[in-house]
């Protein structure tokens, strides 16, 4: 929410970055003009001193002077106190700012191409250790600048009684490597980089710029991973990033805000319509739950992340603003201070305004099963338990009929998120895979790890499930099959089997698998659309189902789900019994009939959405799913694919039974099971919550919460705190 609104006039041309400065206390605000003046304002943005950074400084080793240079970006840097400010002179200033007075301290010069944006990352936790300062260029390439002993020195001092900044000259740095060390990755982008960020967890590089065909890119330093590329028509002006949220934010020429998957770069997960002009910065706004976006016609608008509703348009009248006159401003106008005092900083032209955000009151904290997104909630009709994991690499084991947590295993894959789960076919027994491409097995009452599986390659783990003969099969971005003997008990490493009879013939990431014991089939669905139906018995394929087309793109498979009971039912051999998630519908499959497809329906209760979590009952008569924006549907399937001929039509929607909010976020996992002879469904989401429901929808409880429910007795239902 914001309260009040100020502004207050800087200098006489636009300002390039504003940067918050909290020590030494109070709160200081620093802004850097694109002519080169470094002003400094209290927490009030009461102006107090101006500093003029040289920019005509003579290039000692080449004897000339500098033509006028602009200033590109600035970033703070807590751990040593500095503030770095890059120009088009292709050099970086450094200012101390430990002090209530600022002055400049070193000046790197004679850089290989003009640094257009800065990032600095440190550790937190021991801001002692290496730190980074990276810049992205106007030829593409990231500059990577380690500082290996900040609180020693960033670079060698001589001894000279010169007065003002020393002068480092990059070509020289090498005389510097006992306190930093230097790398450039070449050809991030295609043309200059507009924005950088850096993700520690991974080594992940963000850059951004202005060709179409590589609007954002997300890469490792060493290019070892898979490189995820945006293509936005008109290119991009502006993005944030939030990884424990897994959520990119761009704005662009179009007027519109896009959000995205960081692992999905085909289709946005919301376009956010209503800005007039160009999009030129966005932030998001995580304990508010909300993304800001500014237009070049100095118009704010608060979004909500959950609903992707409009909440609140502003139009920020600065004192600069005439009828008729384009408004100038700065590559980043946000700065959003996110700790007290929580403000959002937005400057135009030589004016920067200050807008007070605060919480809304919320009638108490919502309750979470864990501390980061889920991946999955399973329920095991064995033990009668849900077990659930999540992005932190942890499990959880949960009575049902209590709610009650029975186990909690931690760094179950390390630090890497765990992307599936299954049970072996004894039920006993609990199969993980992860984000960098482990598998292991688990013991379900004890919690020991009874087997680690052979690696395919340093890819996610998208499904892994239990396989005839003993065996485990396990799909994922590897683009492979792989089969792994569980024969032997006593064997803590399994080997990789790669040797499938029909060949390795997906040619991107598998992003979906589903066995059907009955006709010996498998199926899998790729992230190029294709599916695949193979014959478990030969190893080789049955038939595609539907192929990739290269010049024409298919959303992915996001599920695949075959309809068990139909299968082993031979007077339904011919009715759809395979169904596939794309892009929110539900596609339905017969194996056998005269025509493949015998239906499709979308089916999210909002445009733009997928379905990730779907389910059915054990007669196949209702079907489950899920959908990015947190609803649960329940659909009555019974006659729904069954009676088909060639002349039929593909069939539209089956009756909804019943439909609910039951997530503020993404829904990633819907199972439908029995207890005691009554039906429950169990969901999963990234808003970190599993959640239990009867069939109908009604609120049993959340995993996690302190009362504890009798499955048995309805009145021990509570209910949630959703955003409607």
């Amino acid at each position: 929410i914001l309260c009040f609104f100020t502004a207050a006039a800087a200098h006489q041309e636009a300002t390039a970055r504003i940067l918050a400065v909290p020590s030494p206390p109070p709160l200081r605000f620093m802004s850097v003009s694109r002519g080169g003046v470094l002003t400094v304002w209290d927490n009030d943005l009461r102006m107090q001193k101006s500093y003029k950074i040289s920019t005509e400084a003579n290039d000692l080793h080449a004897g000339k002077r500098r033509f006028k240079s602009w200033t590109t970006d600035a970033v703070y840097m807590p751990n040593v106190h500095k503030v770095a400010i890059a120009t088009t002179s292709r050099d970086i200033h450094f200012f101390d700012v430990s002090t209530a007075s600022c002055f400049e301290e070193l000046h790197l010069y004679a850089l290989n191409n003009v640094p257009n944006c800065l990032c600095y990352w440190y550790d937190e936790k021991s801001p002692g250790s290496r730190s980074l300062l990276l810049w992205g260029d106007d030829t593409g390439d990231v500059n990577l600048l380690w500082f290996l002993r900040p609180h020693i020195g960033m670079f060698e001092k001589p001894f000279t009684e010169e007065d003002g900044p020393q002068q480092v000259f990059m070509q020289e740095i090498g005389e510097h490597s006992r306190l930093l060390s230097y790398q450039v990755v070449p050809e991030v982008q295609k043309e200059a980089i507009t924005k950088i960020m850096y993700e520690p967890e991974g080594d992940f590089l963000i850059t951004s710029s202005a060709n179409p065909m590589r609007s954002v890119v997300i890469m490792d330093i060493h290019r070892k991973k898979k490189v995820y590329t945006w293509k936005i028509r008109k290119g991009v002006t502006c993005f944030d990033f939030n990884k424990s949220l897994n959520l990119l934010v761009t704005g662009g020429v179009d007027h519109t805000v896009r959000l995205w998957n960081q692992y999905v770069t085909s289709r946005p997960t919301a376009l956010l319509h209503g800005h007039c002009l160009t999009v030129l910065d966005v932030a998001i706004n995580e304990p508010l739950g909300q993304i800001f976006s500014y237009s070049k016609d100095s118009v704010l608008k608060v979004w909500d992340i959950l609903s992707y509703n409009c909440l609140r348009t502003l139009v920020l009248k600065f004192p600069c603003i005439q009828p008729g006159r384009i408004l100038e401003h700065g590559e980043f106008p946000f700065l959003l201070v996110q700790q007290h005092p929580h403000v959002l900083l937005v400057s135009c032209a030589d004016y920067i305004a200050m807008l007070k955000l605060e919480h809304a009151d919320h009638e108490g904290e919502i309750l979470l099963t864990h501390s980061a997104q889920l991946c999955s909630a399973i329920y095991n009709p064995f033990f009668h338990q849900v077990v659930t994991g999540c992005d932190d690499s942890s499990v959880a084991v949960w009575d049902v009929e209590t709610g009650t947590k029975c186990l909690q295993l931690t760094n179950v894959h390390g630090t890497e998120e765990i992307t599936c789960m299954a049970f072996d076919s004894s039920l006993r027994r609990l199969i993980t895979g992860a984000r960098n491409g482990t598998i292991k097995v688990w013991n379900l009452q004890n919690g020991h790890n009874l087997h680690r599986l052979e690696v395919v390659m340093e890819a996610e783990v998208t499904g892994v499930l239990p396989f005839q003969d003993q065996k485990f099969l396990v799909v994922g971005w590897s683009h492979k099959i792989a089969l792994y003997d569980d024969s032997q008990p006593g064997n803590l490493y399994l080997a990789a089997d790669l040797s499938w009879k029909g060949g390795q013939i997906h040619k991107d990431d598998i992003l979906a698998v589903d066995y059907c014991p009955s006709f010996r089939l498998l199926a899998t669905g790729g992230f190029d659309g294709e599916i695949i139906v193979w014959n478990t018995e030969t190893q080789r394929v049955y038939f595609y189902l539907r192929k990739s087309h290269h010049k024409r793109l298919q959303p992915p498979v996001d599920k695949l789900l075959f309809l068990q009971y139909r299968a082993a039912d031979v007077r339904l051999k011919e009715s759809g019994m395979l169904i596939s998630s794309e892009a929110g519908t539900l596609y339905w499959w017969s194996i056998f009939g005269a025509q493949q497809q015998c239906g499709q329906f979308y089916a999210p209760r909002k445009a733009n959405e997928s379905i990730l979590g779907v389910s059915t009952n054990q007669t196949n008569s209702v079907l489950v799913s899920g959908d990015t924006a947190g609803f649960i549907q329940v659909w009555d399937i019974s006659e729904y694919g069954l009676h088909l001929n060639e002349k039929t039509k593909p069939l539209k929607k089956p009756p909804l039974l019943h439909s609910w909010r039951a997530h503020d976020s993404t829904v990633v996992s819907t199972e439908h099971f029995l207890f005691d002879s009554s039906s429950f469904i169990v969901s999963a989401s990234s808003d970190k919550t599993a959640r239990l429901w009867t069939a109908e929808g009604k609120y049993v409880g959340t995993f996690g919460q302190e009362k504890k429910w009798n499955l048995k007795n309805p009145l021990t239902y509570l209910h949630p705190k959703i955003n409607p």
